[in-house]
């Protein structure tokens, strides 16, 4: 009988379970259409792992096959889909099996869902899955949560099936309840930073120097031999130089690809996390609304028309080609490093809020294999967060402090350029206004506190008292007048 089964056989769900396979475990898979059961079997018997997987075309025969306790991987649609499968297992299986959903879910439906099996007796988890249908297949990054008990039984398998760096197979318990799909949704955001910046570099490449698509194919190639070494990067070079399979004719496919970004959700939860966490986010924010304006393809090609920009892109262009790339590749880091901040800042802030304990060197470690975001500066972060587990923020490592004195001028270079010749750069801005808001000892908050107290009645904090003491002013006759008819709540 097989220890685990794979319930929905999408590209992911196939790979994984071949995955599994091809690690020596027996492993039982159905879908709820019946040609991507044999379509996997097939595959299996391709890659001559046929001893190993085994199709089944009803739930009941699927759940039937499995080893007690059960465990069964979902990897179905977020959503609805998951409820409606959640409820036919929910008939099948028995006290102490087990659910595990590895899609992209949001925590709060995990962690209702896992209270609805409580109640059966089933434990239940959430595991996000990282690295696309190549990770599924050959390694992914793994971050569950959940039921730890499940976890235990469970983890030989998916020690196995996660991506390995030298640091130790891509996969570890992250905390109870959803933290596991947090972890996850968050990575997202953080991917949609690391994308954006990365296409920002690009426009910016391609619009203050006019470089062709191979000159910056092999800027990033260079790159990707340093600090900056990423999947991203790696991929972003291959893009750039991949001609049109269509026409044949030697022209490139990025050219012919529409401007216009999709997006599937978990940055969008990301940034309203951030928002309910109190957790500033500008440059996963940045890149999330510029795949919203992106939308608007048609309204920005009329706009373009008759909204003018600056005179000439190179007029105002101060350094050399050589100076400037040399400023593109400091500036993307340390946007980069302000984006990891942001990210792995709001999964403490929720960790606190929930009592998950999230250990965030763990998080970084698990990130360097397998997945979207796998880059080499994920060591260092690893290593900050063991060495300090109380790190306030990325941004206070010494390290990282270290490169931001000394290299955030290129930072404001870079981000200078962008706005003064009119090309969009939000999470270069983004990155650069988080930056310099967290090392000013004392913002403008103060008058945005004294309007809110002047308007409303707020109140505020002195500096001169001690904290928590909070005192309002009487700004105007007028505001004396409402205070003593009772209009003003003190």
């Amino acid at each position: 009988m097989a220890r685990i089964g794979v319930y929905g056989l999408a590209v992911m769900g196939q790979n994984l379970a071949l995955n599994i396979a091809s690690k020596g475990f027996k492993v039982s898979v159905t879908n709820r259409s019946p040609q991507k059961v044999d379509i996997t079997v097939e595959r299996a018997k391709t890659e001559n792992l046929a001893d190993l997987l085994s199709g089944y075309k009803s739930p009941k025969d699927f759940v039937d096959s499995l080893a007690k306790p059960r465990c069964v991987f979902l990897l179905v649609k977020a959503g609805k889909p998951v409820d409606a499968t959640i409820e036919v297992l929910l008939g099948l299986l028995e006290q102490g099996d087990m659910i595990i959903d590895g899609g992209n879910e949001f925590y709060m439906n995990t962690e209702n869902r896992a209270r609805l099996t409580a109640e059966k007796g089933i434990m239940y988890m959430g595991c996000g899955v990282s690295g696309g249908e190549e990770g599924a297949r050959n390694g992914p990054s793994m971050m569950p949560g959940g039921d730890e008990k499940a976890y235990d039984i469970i983890k030989d398998i998916l020690m196995k099936v996660a991506a390995h760096t030298e640091m130790g197979p891509c996969v570890t318990y992250l905390g109870p309840g959803g933290s596991g799909n947090f972890v996850k949704m968050v990575h997202n955001g953080i991917e949609y930073g690391d994308m954006q910046l990365i296409a920002e570099t690009y426009n910016l490449m391609r619009n203050v120097f006019g470089m062709s698509c191979k000159e910056i194919s092999d800027v990033f190639t260079q790159w990707n031999k340093g600090k900056l070494q990423s999947y991203l990067i790696e991929i972003t070079a291959s893009i750039l130089t991949k001609e049109d399979d269509e026409c044949k004719d030697g022209s490139l496919i990025l050219d012919k690809i529409k401007d216009k970004t999709g997006s599937k959700g978990t940055g969008k939860w990301t940034v309203q996390q951030a928002a309910d966490c109190g957790v500033a986010a500008p440059t996963i924010s940045a890149a999330l609304e510029a795949r919203y304006l992106s939308a608007k393809k048609e309204e920005r090609v009329v706009a373009s028309k008759v909204i003018v920009g600056p005179e000439s892109l190179l007029k105002d262009v101060v350094s050399g080609k050589e100076k400037f790339l040399e400023d593109l590749e400091k500036a993307l880091f340390l946007a980069k490093a302000a984006s990891y901040a942001q990210g792995l800042t709001i999964i403490k802030a929720k960790s606190d809020e929930l009592n998950w304990n999230i250990n965030l060197s763990e998080c970084a470690r698990i990130w360097m294999g397998g997945c979207i975001i796998r880059a080499k500066f994920l060591q260092r972060i690893m290593i900050a967060f063991k060495e300090n587990p109380q790190l306030p923020n990325l941004l206070m490592d010494p390290s990282v402090i270290k490169e931001l004195n000394t290299d955030q001028d290129s930072l404001r270079r870079i981000t200078a350029t962008a706005i003064t010749q009119g090309i969009p750069a939000g999470a270069f801005c983004g990155s650069l206004a988080y930056i310099d808001s967290y090392r000013t000892a004392r913002l403008p908050a103060c008058l945005t506190q004294a309007q809110r107290d002047f308007f409303g009645a707020h109140t505020y904090e002195r500096l001169d008292k001690p904290a928590g003491e909070w005192f309002h002013t009487t700004w105007t006759d007028s505001h004396n007048i409402a205070s003593i008819s009772g209009s003003y709540n003190n």
